[in-house]
C-alpha cells in the first residue's frame, strides 16, 4: 500500500486558513440570525432590543467577507469559465490573467480596507445607529477578509504560475456542483 503523500506545511497553514476563514463566517451567520430571532422575541414580549438591525448587519458583513477566500478555495466564485474554455490552448495564459486581474483588486480593497478601518479607529467614528458603537470594530471583519481573499488569489496565482495548475480546475467545479 502506497504511503499517502504527505503536503508541504505552508499548504497545509494555507488550506487551514481558509477553512478557519469560512468557519467564521458560517459561525457569522448563525450570529445574525440568532440576533434576529431575538430581536423578534424582544418585539413580541414588549422588549426592546438595541441596535440589533446593525448587530444583524455587522454580522452579515463579517460572515461574507469571511467567507470568500473559503468559497474561492472551494470552486463557488462566478467564474469566467466560458470564456476560459473558448481559449483552447490559451487557457493557462488566461487564467494567469484572471488571476492577476483578481490579485491586484484583492489587494487594492484590502489596502482601503485597512486604511479606512484605521482612521476610522483614529478619530473615534462610531455607527450611526442606537448601538454606538466603534466602527472599526465591525470594519476589522472587512480587513480581515479581504487580507485573506488577496492571500488566497495570490495563492491560486503562484501554484498556477510555478506549477501549472490550481485547485480550481473545471472537472473540480463540476464535481462540486455534481453533489
Amino acid at each position: 500500500m502506497p504511503e499517502p503523500k504527505s503536503r508541504h506545511p505552508v499548504r497545509a497553514g494555507l488550506d487551514m486558513l481558509y477553512n478557519v476563514s469560512g468557519a467564521i463566517g458560517a459561525v457569522s451567520l448563525v450570529v445574525m440570525l440568532s440576533t434576529i430571532v431575538l430581536q423578534m422575541a424582544a418585539r413580541w414580549t414588549g422588549h426592546v432590543f438595541p441596535g440589533a438591525t446593525n448587530y444583524a448587519g455587522y454580522f452579515m458583513a463579517c460572515a461574507s467577507f469571511f467567507a470568500l477566500a473559503y468559497t474561492l478555495n472551494h470552486g463557488a466564485h462566478i467564474r469566467v469559465s466560458l470564456v476560459l474554455t473558448r481559449l483552447g490552448r490559451f487557457r493557462r495564459l488566461g487564467e494567469i490573467w484572471c488571476f492577476s486581474i483578481g490579485t491586484m483588486l484583492a489587494a487594492y480593497f484590502a489596502y482601503y480596507a485597512i486604511k479606512t478601518t484605521y482612521w476610522s479607529k483614529k478619530l473615534h467614528d462610531i455607527s450611526q445607529g442606537q448601538d454606538a458603537t466603534p466602527i472599526w470594530i465591525p470594519q476589522l471583519a472587512m480587513c480581515v477578509g479581504t487580507v485573506v481573499l488577496t492571500i488566497a488569489l495570490a495563492d491560486h496565482l503562484f501554484r498556477l504560475v510555478f506549477f501549472g495548475e490550481t485547485e480550481l480546475t473545471s472537472e473540480t467545479i463540476k464535481d462540486h456542483y455534481s453533489e
